[in-house]
């Protein structure tokens, strides 16, 4: 079974803390807290417009790249509207990540006026 199948076929409903945009703002940006923010989204939907300072590797993806996602501190992901995001987040935990925040879609992200790099 494949690392994908595995959390997208298992049915894995366990909880993962969530990070309001808002709340991503303020701790990561105007704090400038460590961290390392990851889109779970397609390459051709990251080349539309990503969150700034986000590096891309797609849900499909994660098994085979997430040895480029440092351990040491804190991991924020997202996607398009949340579902992709929720799955990586339980991905990371589940392979040993203590600090994981899921922080939604980026939708919200537009929503809320916060800035989108194209």
């Amino acid at each position: 079974m494949s690392f994908l199948s595995r959390w997208l076929g298992g049915g894995q409903t366990a909880s993962h803390p969530l990070i309001q945009p808002a709340d991503y703002q303020a701790r990561f940006v105007t704090d400038k807290q460590a961290h390392t923010l990851v889109d779970v989204r397609t390459a051709e939907e990251f080349q539309s417009g990503y969150i700034p300072g986000a590096i891309n590797i797609s849900l499909q993806e994660l098994g085979q790249k997430m040895n480029k996602i440092p351990k040491d501190k804190p991991v924020v992901v997202y996607c398009r509207s949340g579902n992709r995001s929720a799955y990586a987040a339980q991905a990371l935990l589940q392979a040993g990540y203590a600090d994981v925040m899921d922080l939604g879609g980026i939708i919200e992200w537009a929503r809320a006026g916060l800035p989108i790099k194209r």
